[in-house]
């Protein structure tokens, strides 16, 4: 081999690879290069950089040419993506378009996806609650999927450990099964929010309404301006991206602070197309990666490799990922791989009006609402359905009517604070039970720009998910009416499988290795020098948002590799 190749061989060479900036992958990057590893950072979208690349972030209302909604033709164009909250005006610029990276719908979903670095991390709703054994119990309790290898206390320090460094903020409620972390100060309750808390309290004993756990600096520590980020100012534009780094995203806070190390090579503009594996040394020995712009094939090599391109996508990969000992995708010795994909329901909503607090109102946003925690099936098993749901809750003024009113009157009207009664708003987040007929497999003809199969999603709620919904209407209902609510209306949101950003499994941990593709350490089954820490780890899907747990996952896996990696056993 030529001096040549040799050199250009070392220069594709590090200690680690880390596929995807998102969520887990900021902290995967940051964990590897702070212990010491130089790691190689691949994301398949464009760069963006904090604060300088948040383009909308500063803009009003009326700076949007179509006012903040997105033309009717693209809308034509992206089916899958247009009825997302994300897809509008002020974040177009981060969402994926159908057409940009096409999937076969065999059932109907709606895969967002956020192709730039940072990924989704600068989209996510920013809910961060913790799990509890409740629910890494719960499929060895009930006997659907297979059982967690971890419980709380393994995870317990992991969950401490990230919240410090991305700032959560949340209130110590001392729920069994909603762990309480190292919150920074919360948020508050509105008048009519702590009502409806007080009422349900007065009349349930198994159900409490808290404020939520989110994200959002409510108070910098020292930590957080290390990191450039300030207290968040309150301004409800988190999805556009925060230039004051007032929520966690892996540009404001991960990135940068592996960058500071001098140890993170990141290259933007990198579709990962497979995984190399060698069969001589038994283990993966590198990725092949796919220009964005050029389509030119490269391969950069490393001992250990962190997956983290969100579930779908590292799905993907991995099925992509054949060889001679895999022939059915990397590490799928189990032929679990592709299968059991979870996500949340959010079919449910129920809303209704408060005749009362007509003196009072609220001054200023909130980044943060009400939240309802589970309380179905949390200690035994109480109803014709598995597992159950949480529920956002937001109450709002009603506004003064303004439809009649022209010139000074609506100045008027607008002006004057309403005298009217407020309305109030509950979402629900039911746990769909991971089944092995929801799966992606790869399409046999079809590729996309880069030479790679298309991926085919079939994916569907159950009657499990729709007794579920029905619950969560007549539960709502009666606590509405309990707290004298009125005009109470229940609606089915029609959201479909993907439309949450929740989508997780399809490589998920396990005991047994022929029933799970990753071990208690995320580690792959098959392949020890393989980790995957994003949502494709999952093996149910609880109630609670996922990110929190994604991060602490990855602190807790990369810990484990990086001392498996100095023993030289990877």
């Amino acid at each position: 081999m030529s001096n040549f190749n040799i050199d250009s061989i070392k220069e594709r060479t590090f200690d680690a690879i880390v596929v995807g900036t998102g969520i887990s992958g900021g902290w995967a990057a940051k964990e590897l290069t702070q212990k010491g590893l130089r790691t190689l950072v691949l994301e398949r979208g464009r760069d963006v950089k904090h604060v300088t690349d948040y383009p909308t972030a500063m803009k009003n209302p009326w700076e949007f040419p179509h006012l903040g909604d997105v033309p009717l033709e693209l809308k034509q164009r992206s089916p899958a993506s247009s009825g997302h909250y994300i897809f509008k005006e002020p974040t177009l610029h981060f969402v994926v378009k159908d057409f940009e990276h096409p999937f076969v719908q065999e059932k109907p979903f709606s895969w967002m996806r956020g192709y730039q670095v940072g990924g989704r991390s600068l989209l996510w709703a920013r809910q961060a609650q913790r799990w509890s054994d409740f629910d890494f119990e719960g499929p060895a309790r009930d006997g659907f999927a297979v059982d967690w290898p971890i419980r709380y206390k393994d995870i317990a320090p992991w969950y401490s450990y990230v919240e410090k460094f991305a700032g959560i903020s949340g209130n110590k409620d001392g729920l069994p099964h909603l762990p309480d972390g190292e919150f920074l100060p919360p948020h508050e309750l509105n008048c009519v929010e702590k009502h409806f808390s007080q009422q349900v309290a007065k009349n349930y004993n198994d159900r409490q309404i808290i404020i939520g756990r989110t994200a959002n600096l409510s108070q910098a520590k020292q930590i957080h301006h290390d990191q450039g980020r300030t207290q968040c100012q309150h301004r409800v534009l988190c999805e556009r991206g925060c230039p004051y780094g007032g929520y966690f995203s892996s540009n404001s806070s991960t990135l940068p602070w592996a960058m500071k190390t001098g140890k993170m090579t990141l290259k933007p503009h990198s579709v990962v197309h497979s995984l190399i594996y060698d069969e001589k040394l038994g283990k993966a020995t590198g990725v092949r990666v796919v220009d964005a712009n050029t389509k030119q094939m490269t391969e950069y090599y490393a001992k250990v490799i962190f997956l983290n391109a969100s579930a779908l996508n590292s799905n993907l990969i991995l099925l992509n990922s054949k060889s001679n000992r895999f022939p059915n995708g990397f590490g799928n010795d189990s032929g679990v791989l592709g299968k059991y994909i979870g996500f949340h329901n959010y079919r449910g909503r129920v809303s209704a009006e408060f005749d009362g607090y007509h003196d009072s109102t609220y001054e200023g946003k909130r980044p943060n609402g009400a939240y309802l925690p589970r309380f179905r099936n949390v200690t035994k098993q109480e109803t014709d359905f598995l597992r159950g749901y949480a529920a956002s809750i937001s109450a709002s003024k009603l506004g003064n009517p303004t439809e009649n009113s022209w010139g000074e009157d609506l100045k008027n009207t607008l002006a004057t604070p309403s005298i009217s009664g407020w309305s109030i708003g509950a979402n629900m987040m039911g746990e769909v039970l991971t089944k092995e007929s929801n799966h992606v497999r790869l399409h046999s003809d079809l590729k996309d720009d880069w030479g790679i199969p298309q991926m085919v999603m079939s994916v569907d709620f159950d009657d499990n998910d729709m007794k579920m919904v029905k619950d969560f209407y007549e539960q709502f209902s009666e606590m509405f009416a309990k707290s004298g609510f009125i005009n109470i209306k229940t609606a089915d949101t029609k959201r479909v499988p993907g439309n949450e950003n929740h989508e997780m499994g399809g490589i998920r941990m396990g005991n047994d290795p022929k029933t799970s593709m990753l071990n208690r350490w995320n580690q792959m089954h098959a392949c020890k020098n393989v980790f995957v820490t994003d949502g494709g780890c999952m093996t149910s899907t609880a109630t609670q948002n996922p990110s929190l747990t994604y991060m602490a996952l990855t602190a807790r896996a990369v810990d484990y590799a990086v001392k498996e990696f100095k023993k030289g056993n990877l």
